[in-house]
């Protein structure tokens, strides 16, 4: 071969390098999104399974026992449980079911998002983030729990003393599921107060002088809020407004042993 073809040769396999090494780049970086989609494909493939069958062996194995301890509390005043629609009672069944499926399947539903987001973390936020999700899940279980045995059980017979001598209560079970769901789970996320006053003051958002300035506006909102969630009566209001407050307190004190995040 003669020098002007070598040269010739060599000037083409220079200019196709730039090319062949923007092409490697763009594959380079365009793996780590597809691992992050492969990953998320299968958290999203693991949960949906163990969703679907954890709500098959509730349905098939506990759903009768699940609705007679629901309609428990009303089935002990007397008070006779209906359906006014046909397809009422199975659908309030599936319902049930999968609210149950969700908490039992939820150990393996946390450790797929769990293991999603764990590589994007340093290591003092590992840390951080397993005590953070396990003190707000203590405190959810713990409103659920407080509400069902406390202050649900008095506003069931606030409303049957309310009508009492009006009509006669024949309830329908497909509203009576969803007003106790809907009556629980706002205690459970109330409940989370001392999480949600950490994280604004970590983010730089609130801190420990500011909360303890605005203690009465706070207090007065909190009844506000017990308020509109309860029924009509003190003695519900006083028991979702005083463990807030309590727990409000308890927030304050941790914004004060904490820090904001220092931003670059």
């Amino acid at each position: 071969m003669s020098i002007k073809n070598r040269k010739a040769l060599r000037t083409e396999e220079e200019q196709a390098a730039p090319e062949e090494t923007e092409q490697q780049a763009v594959t380079d970086g365009g793996a780590p999104l597809l691992a992050h989609l492969q990953a998320l494909r299968r958290v999203l493939i693991v949960s949906a399974a163990a969703l679907a069958i954890a709500f098959f062996l509730v349905f098939y194995l506990a759903i009768e026992n699940l609705m007679a301890w629901i309609i428990g509390p009303i089935a002990e005043r007397g008070i006779q449980i209906i359906y006014t629609a046909m397809s009422e009672a199975l659908v309030t069944k599936f319902k049930v079911a999968l609210v149950a499926a969700i908490i039992l399947a939820s150990p393996v539903i946390i450790w797929q998002i769990w293991s999603f987001i764990k590589p994007a973390l340093f290591p003092k936020e590992k840390k951080a983030f397993r005590v953070l999700f396990l003190v707000a899940l203590f405190l959810f279980l713990l409103g659920v729990v407080f509400c069902y045995l406390a202050v649900y059980m008095l506003a069931v017979d606030f409303f049957l003393v309310a009508g009492d001598n009006l009509a006669t209560p024949m309830l329908s079970i497909d509203k009576y599921v969803s007003f106790l769901f809907g009556f629980i789970i706002p205690f459970g996320v109330a409940f989370q107060l001392p999480v949600a006053l950490y994280l604004t003051t970590r983010v730089g958002w609130t801190n420990y002088r500011m909360l303890a300035a605005k203690r009465k506006f706070v207090i007065l909102g909190i009844f506000v809020f017990a308020a509109i969630l309860t029924p009509p009566d003190v003695v519900s209001q006083l028991a979702l407004g005083l463990p807030m407050i309590l727990l409000y307190e308890i927030g304050i004190q941790a914004c004060r042993l904490t820090k904001p995040r220092e931003r670059e």
